[in-house]
């Protein structure tokens, strides 16, 4: 994927120059002294790299979520979120990261799902070892914090959120959302015109318009966040996503705040929101920039110091949210001892928890919808190996804390409900799930039954993605994949094998001990990558890491990463980031 030298030039590299020089020259003019730009360290959540800095040194921490792409290390080139997070460290510890597939983190993996950003706030925040901390969303940033604070309360003092959505595809409920005609100009912007003045980028901050350093930093800014290709896919993802169903089980001090003319996000849709989430706070500023850092900035900061220092924390919360598959076994005698063994396995592989297993019904809590669906699918393909069927029903549902080893009476009815309608060999979700599993690989179609519960009428869908590999289901296969995910594993033996240029799918599939079919499929829906376009996405980054090093010559760094051609190799490479290596090698030059 392309990076900061995507289209870079000697214009734009004067332009970033001057922008630099600015900044110096405007904080000689202040009274404070220039901060210095944190360090940037890394953490692993699961096998993915995830870039993180910490500045300030308050009693509270401030997990910061950016919207739609970031890149920690070029904010430090824009005096006005400079200026910002200068101002917040004076109170807060302050926590920057750039998510998964875009800045500085890894982008191996084009596609995740709010889960797994979840699962990458956290990684963080154990990193630095911060227990609870506010979280910060910004835009699309504020979606996967509002799922947070409703799945982690314990560890969240407070949501802040800034021209935060609910949706992004258009419906009679939520009418301020584009429509497809309008998403699909957006798509088109996207992939002519990513990071140019072609994607009109003033309407993000009108109030800097007339600001030509501002625009240049903002269009690198987008260019250095993501790639067209990851940015396109960041776009379709979010236009799946829809919060609407969890924000009612918010519960944590809720501050929502938006500008009443925004363009991007309309104010309306904040209003929306804030009605959902209980006992939350609405503010609107006067203005029409959808960038907090960009306007009436000090105001912004003086509402969010006087909502966090001014909440009582919770220290408990009774209830959170949790992702509950519950099963239907049919099974012979024979096979039951086998299949209770297989399930058990494969709901600890997706960090599961079970709460009831016996011969006829499972029923097990997971942290979110991906891991659930995905355990779902895994266990109806292994135990039909086995002579069983299940019929399984998944859901998401507010549970009470101490009632996670037994299950409630409400929760009970709404099990037996799903299981009614759930047909063997089959799993069934609720839309609340098809929603928050945007990202995942999957796909569904609806089913013609609904539930109908204390007055709430609950659509429901067909995971349609699970088909049988045919493979069998080994023990070597269950050990190997019970403590590491599948992507994990993949990585790793892609990693050890970097400088083979025999290796390829057959080898792959040995090493992981997995079919060629199901790895096609698994990998289709983690990566949206096949197994061997994964291999060379792989090499290429890592080839682009060596080339960064500036210790090896462009051919060295060829073989080195697998490929015996380096013609072919720089073929490759210009196609996954938009410029060859040498003209990649020439603009890191520049750049020092």
């Amino acid at each position: 994927m392309t990076e900061y030298f995507d289209t870079i030039d000697k214009s734009h590299l004067q332009n970033t120059i001057k922008y630099s020089q600015l900044i110096d020259s405007e904080y000689l003019t202040k009274k404070h002294s220039y901060p210095t730009k944190p360090v940037t360290q890394y953490t692993k959540s699961g096998r993915i790299n995830i870039a993180y800095q910490v500045i300030g040194s308050g009693s509270i921490d401030l997990v910061y979520i950016p919207g739609w792409v970031s890149n920690i290390d070029c904010m430090w080139s824009c005096p006005e979120l400079v200026d910002f997070f200068s101002e917040l460290g004076k109170i807060f510890r302050v926590i920057l990261f750039d998510k998964r597939g875009t800045g500085l983190s890894d982008r191996v993996v084009e596609l995740s799902t709010l889960e797994e950003r979840m699962d990458d706030i956290r990684a963080v925040m154990d990193a630095i070892n911060s227990e609870k901390a506010v979280l910060f969303g910004h835009s699309e940033g504020g979606s996967v914090s509002a799922l947070f604070a409703a799945t982690y309360p314990h560890r969240t003092i407070a949501l802040i959120t800034f021209g935060v959505f609910a949706k992004r595809r258009y419906a009679p409920e939520y009418p301020w959302a584009p429509t497809d005609q309008e998403r699909q100009r957006v798509y088109d912007m996207i992939e002519k015109s990513w990071g140019s003045t072609g994607m009109y980028l003033e309407s993000l901050a009108p109030s800097k318009a007339e600001d030509k350093n501002f625009m240049d930093w903002l269009a690198s800014y987008f260019r250095s966040g993501a790639s067209p290709s990851a940015a396109m896919v960041l776009t379709k993802m979010n236009t799946e996503v829809d919060i609407i169903d969890i924000l009612g089980s918010i519960k944590v001090p809720t501050l929502l705040m938006q500008r009443t003319n925004d363009i991007d996000v309309k104010i309306e849709e904040g209003r929306f929101i804030a009605e959902r989430i209980q006992d939350s706070k609405f503010v609107e500023f006067e203005g029409e920039d959808h960038l907090f850092w960009a306007g009436n900035t000090e105001e912004i900061l003086n509402e969010m110091t006087s909502f966090v220092t001014s909440i009582n924390q919770i220290e408990t919360y009774q209830e959170r949210l949790f992702t509950i598959v519950a099963a239907r076994i049919i099974s012979t005698e024979e096979s039951k001892p086998e299949t209770k063994l297989t399930i058990r396995k494969l709901v600890e592989q997706y960090r599961g928890k079970i709460i009831e297993h016996n011969n006829d019904t499972l029923v097990a809590l997971f942290e979110g919808p991906s891991k659930a669906a995905h355990c779902s699918i895994d266990m109806s393909e292994a135990t039909k190996l086995l002579n069983t069927k299940l019929a399984i029903g998944i859901f998401i549902k507010e549970t009470a804390v101490n009632q996670t080893n037994f299950i409630a009476d409400d929760t009970q009815t709404f099990i037996k409900a799903m299981l009614k309608e759930a047909l063997p060999n089959q799993i069934l979700i609720t839309q609340s799930v098809k929603f928050l599993l945007s990202g995942a690989g999957l796909s569904f179609t609806p089913s013609v039954n609904i539930i109908q519960l204390a007055g709430h009428t609950h659509p429901l869908y067909i995971i349609i993605d699970h088909v049988a590999s045919g493979t069998t289901y080994t023990e070597t296969n269950k050990t190997t994949l019970q403590n590491e995910s599948l992507l994990e594993n993949v990585l790793q033996s892609i990693d050890t094998n970097l400088n083979n240029e025999q290796f390829g799918l057959e080898m792959l599939c040995r090493e992981v001990c997995i079919s060629e079919r199901q790895l096609q499929r698994k990998l289709k829906a983690i990566t949206n990558k096949s197994p061997n376009q994964l291999i060379c996405s792989v090499r290429l980054y890592r080839a682009k890491e060596l080339m960064l090093l500036k210790k090896y010559n462009i051919a060295e760094i060829a073989y080195k990463t697998g490929f015996s051609n380096p013609s072919y190799f720089s073929k490759c490479f210009k196609k996954e980031f938009g410029m060859s290596p040498s003209d990649l090698q020439g603009a890191t030059k520049l750049k020092q």
